[in-house]
């Protein structure tokens, strides 16, 4: 009788010890237990650590509450000006409300991946080319409500989402490269004009001071030879001014009061001696104060016989 009390008690202890570890449960710090008793909900949600539920009557369904980064796949879909872009995201989101997130909806998770990949591809069609590659931070503002508006009836919060990447087709990349390249170009032309302006209002100032002082600027056509001259590798070519040939043939010129005191005369031809020596008798009368008859030129007619005779 005393072995049977003793093995009925050792049955009971063990079925004892059975239904407590099956009615443990751990809860860790960053999850939240939600019970259900009988297929109904409990209202108390259980914290961090440890607890104790009914083996058979309680189920304990446990949730994540950190934030979770799901990748949101690559969506392709056309703009607005009519580009066909493929672009994917990332969405970064957690559990607020973890009754909710088991009840309101099956799976939490694939409800946010679905209702991410929706979003992404209605803000394709709604946004041009420029705003998904510059003002992205005005379109994950855009994604992040319209994808946080259902969550939050699942007890869902979406933290934050963000585009990651755009590809487009490579006829699309080349024409975008020669629209910068042909931009580029007309930067670089606005600024060489403007360059040229600029050195022509000087060059301008520089020419009006030259203009004041001729020796500026034969210094300044010195200081030009001597910059290429400098280098060794080129032929120079030097200009000589006007200025200076004209100077230098006045000074081979003997002075006028030399040729009329009878200083040396050019020779002249035979055919012009009669002529030149009417002209110094013409000069000598010029200067005694009396006017010289003009030579008298032959005509035509008293030219004729000479001419006939000649033929």
């Amino acid at each position: 009788m005393l072995d049977a009390f003793v093995t009925v008690v050792v049955i009971l202890a063990c079925a004892g010890v059975v239904c407590a570890l099956a009615a443990a449960r751990v809860v860790k710090q960053y999850e939240r237990g939600v019970v259900f008793r009988l297929g109904r909900l409990r209202s108390d949600v259980r914290g961090p650590g440890f607890t104790m539920i009914a083996p058979v009557f309680d189920r304990l369904r446990k949730v994540n509450m950190q934030i979770v980064t799901m990748p949101v796949p690559a969506q392709e879909g056309i703009t607005r000006d009519n580009v066909t872009v493929r672009v994917d995201a990332v969405v970064y989101f957690k559990v607020v409300d973890p009754a909710e997130a088991i009840v309101a909806v099956e799976d939490y998770r694939f409800a946010v991946s679905q209702m991410a990949q929706t979003s992404l591809r209605s803000i394709i069609g709604k946004s041009d080319l420029d705003d998904l590659l510059s003002n992205r931070e005005k379109l994950n503002q855009g994604l992040e409500l319209m994808i946080d508006s259902p969550a939050v009836g699942w007890g869902v919060h979406i933290d934050r989402v963000e585009i990651k990447d755009v590809s487009l087709p490579e006829t699309m990349k080349r024409s975008m490269a020669r629209q910068a390249e042909a931009d580029r170009e007309r930067r670089a032309r606005v600024i060489n004009a403007d360059a040229e302006l600029q050195a022509s209002k000087k060059l301008a100032e520089a020419a009006a001071q030259m203009s004041e002082t001729p020796s500026a600027l034969q210094l300044r056509l010195l200081q030009t030879v001597m910059a290429v001259a400098a280098e060794k590798n080129s032929t120079l070519v030097l200009p000589i001014p006007v200025e200076l040939l004209r100077f230098l043939e006045r000074g081979q010129q003997p002075p006028a009061e030399a040729r009329v005191d009878g200083g040396a005369k050019e020779p002249v031809p035979a055919g012009r001696e009669a002529p030149r020596a009417a002209e110094e008798k013409a000069g000598e009368k010029a200067v005694e104060g009396k006017a010289a008859p003009a030579a008298a030129v032959p005509t035509l007619t008293e030219r004729e016989p000479e001419r006939a005779v000649e033929r």
